[in-house]
């Protein structure tokens, strides 16, 4: 298993990068659930307000990606990284100001999550390319494989933590203890010895145009990740809506309490970090393209068990539990060859341009999937939307096995030959 075995362990830099990205995931799962916890808590949020705050959240990933795939790749990776660590910290430092002398509004609460959304995606699209520069690509399985295993863990007990810190300090004073997490998470980055090159690209200015043209011939050129691109734009359509409607099902619909919310998805992070276990046997056992496919196709199944839940608190929970447990393993099984294959085919000149446009495509569709999920939950009540959600999930998916990923045994030798515009 990768993450007990392999050489990274002995490669002190990315150590270092893993334990920045350790202690800034567990912080953001407190965000994540923060935010929409002081909005339904603090403020008695209804579901269109939440649709609202999950748009802001995702909305950044769209302008910000128009800008910064081209940014990313002429720039230094990890000084965008630490200084989007301490944008973040200080982002999130006004939400318990706020709450302190009883000023907090939703209005601060859509402002703070649009900046931590932008700041979150730059830091994704940065990470994503830096991780090649620092330990090459033979090591990106095992390097993938390793910081899934902590986001796993950050899963689990990042929610449960969230939970707890709500009951105990209420929501907005939760959010400073993220806030003191991405400080230390600079803090390991800033300590990385590798020194990073200026790109030879560095002083090349294209179009705005040409850089996301570029980003998307990235993928769209090689047929085996032309069905990873379409997947990444048209599925957070419909996780858009779960991501506006979970909070609000699990504890106005259903009752929970924030600390038992707080468990069910923590037990996603269980599953996550079975799914970083199985990962690199199931691609070797299935071949990489149809352990993505496959993992895919059963973790947006396993969403019905969220609508589905009902009766006695203790059927509810188990639920949400399957749902959790079951959708986070598969999809991580499948996300880890998938960054993989992409890491590996993309040439590293164009990863942020990459990263970049899938983020725009990813963020409008989320985007719209959020605002829709809001009104529908306002009109016919959370639980029909998020049936509607879930059939729409399955669908990319279940096209991709129609593609050349499906047939595709495992990650070629070299990069595409097939020509990219140039920069």
């Amino acid at each position: 298993m990768a993450i007990i075995s392999g050489v990274l362990w002995r490669h002190s830099d990315f150590m270092r990068l893993w334990a920045a990205q350790t202690v800034s995931s567990i912080g953001a799962r407190i965000a994540r659930e923060g935010l929409a916890l002081a909005s339904v808590l603090t403020i008695d949020a209804k579901p269109f307000q939440l649709g609202i705050l999950a748009a802001l959240i995702m909305g950044p990933s769209v302008v910000v990606g128009f800008f910064a795939g081209g940014f990313v790749d002429r720039s230094r990776k990890r000084a965008i990284m630490v200084g989007t660590d301490v944008i973040r910290a200080l982002v999130l430092l006004s939400v318990p100001v706020a709450a302190w002398f009883h000023i907090l509004r939703m209005e601060q609460l859509y402002v703070v999550g649009a900046l931590i959304g932008g700041a979150n995606i730059l830091f994704d699209i940065s990470d994503h390319a830096y991780l090649p520069h620092l330990i090459g690509r033979d090591a990106l399985m095992e390097g993938n494989t390793k910081l899934s295993t902590t986001e796993s863990l950050a899963e689990v007990g990042g929610p449960a933590l969230a939970g707890i810190l709500v009951q105990a300090l209420t929501a907005p004073f939760a959010i400073a203890v993220n806030a003191a997490t991405y400080v230390v998470s600079a803090l390991f980055l800033g300590a990385i010895a590798t020194k990073e090159p200026v790109p030879e690209n560095a002083k090349i200015r294209p179009t705005l145009l040409s850089d996301l043209a570029q980003g998307y011939s990235a993928m769209a050129a090689t047929p085996v990740l032309r069905p990873l691109l379409f997947m990444s734009i048209v599925s957070p359509l419909f996780g858009g809506v779960f991501s506006a409607l979970y909070v609000i099902f699990a504890i106005k619909t259903l009752g929970l309490s924030p600390a038992l919310m707080g468990l069910t998805v923590a037990v996603g992070g269980i599953g996550s970090l079975a799914g970083t276990a199985i990962s690199r046997r199931f691609a070797a056992w299935l071949g990489i393209g149809r352990a993505i496919v496959l993992g895919f196709v059963v973790s947006a199944v396993s969403a019905i068990f969220v609508p589905l839940a009902s009766g006695p608190l203790v059927l509810k929970l188990a639920s949400l539990m399957v749902a959790q447990f079951v959708g986070d393993s598969m999809a991580v099984a499948a996300m880890i060859p998938a960054a993989s294959l992409r890491q590996s085919l993309i040439p590293r000149d164009r990863l942020g341009r990459a990263a970049a446009f899938l983020s725009v495509g990813a963020g409008a569709s989320a985007v719209v999937g959020a605002l829709t999920g809001g009104a529908l939950g306002s009109a016919f009540g959370p639980r029909v939307a998020l049936f509607a959600s879930v059939a729409g999930l399955v669908v990319m998916p279940v096209w991709a096995s129609t593609t050349p990923l499906w047939r595709l045994a495992e990650i070629p030798a070299a990069a595409p030959k097939t020509p990219l515009p140039a920069s």
